[in-house]
């Protein structure tokens, strides 16, 4: 089975061919998988919607600029880490690349090790975003599968009512709402309140914590 770390690819982005053959001897010698393109259209026209990794950018590209083309990643449901590398960098520059998201600018020439590390910094960025959003489609999952009551009464628990003022509220006998919360905690998996608030939250059904 492919681990994520081994699915992850650095996604390497400039038009000096040199400086593509370079970065990719460099982060494959440490183990990385690498894909090299001219351009950021070449990118976005062979990027596998889905792919994990990261990618490496320079900022002064013919036609679409590294600074533009940080701009479109999200037209391509692409929300990779990016690490934006110069020889021609400016402090206007590093602060809109920045500014747009990327985790870090580079200028040239720079340490070997400065950019593995902060390739490897990347990566685990991207790791983490992926374990996270994976435990937020369970949780979509699981409220999905709840009832259209078992909703309502997760809804008015995590407001604070108690069972029976979310039977007052639902028009129901606490009883009720007391089977209807046990089933819905069950299909959740949380086991106390405050677990429930944070999937609530999670889902966007509150913005803060509620009382207990």
């Amino acid at each position: 089975m492919t681990s994520q770390n081994d699915a992850q690819t650095v996604f390497v982005i400039d038009d000096d061919t040199d400086v593509r053959d370079s970065l990719k001897w460099l982060l494959e010698s440490v183990g990385l998988n690498v894909q090299t393109y001219e351009n950021a259209l070449a990118f976005f026209e062979g990027f596998d919607t889905g792919s994990s990794g990261c990618i490496v950018m320079d900022v002064r590209m013919p036609g679409l600029s590294g600074i533009n083309a940080q701009k479109k990643l999200s037209d391509y449901n692409i929300e990779l880490p990016v690490i934006m590398i110069s020889a021609h960098g400016n402090v206007d520059m590093a602060v809109t690349a920045l500014t747009q998201g990327a985790i870090t600018f580079i200028e040239k020439p720079f340490d070997d090790q400065l950019l593995i590390d902060h390739v490897h910094d990347a990566l685990e960025k991207d790791r983490a975003r992926f374990v996270q959003r994976r435990s937020q489609s369970r949780i979509r999952d699981r409220y999905d599968s709840l009832t259209r009551r078992e909703r309502q009464v997760l809804e008015l628990i995590v407001k604070g009512l108690s069972n029976q003022e979310a039977a007052d509220e639902l028009g129901i006998n606490r009883k009720t709402v007391e089977g209807h919360r046990a089933h819905m905690t069950a299909k959740m998996k949380v086991d106390s309140f405050a677990e429930l608030v944070q999937v609530a939250i999670a889902l966007g059904l509150v913005q803060g914590i509620a009382k207990p």
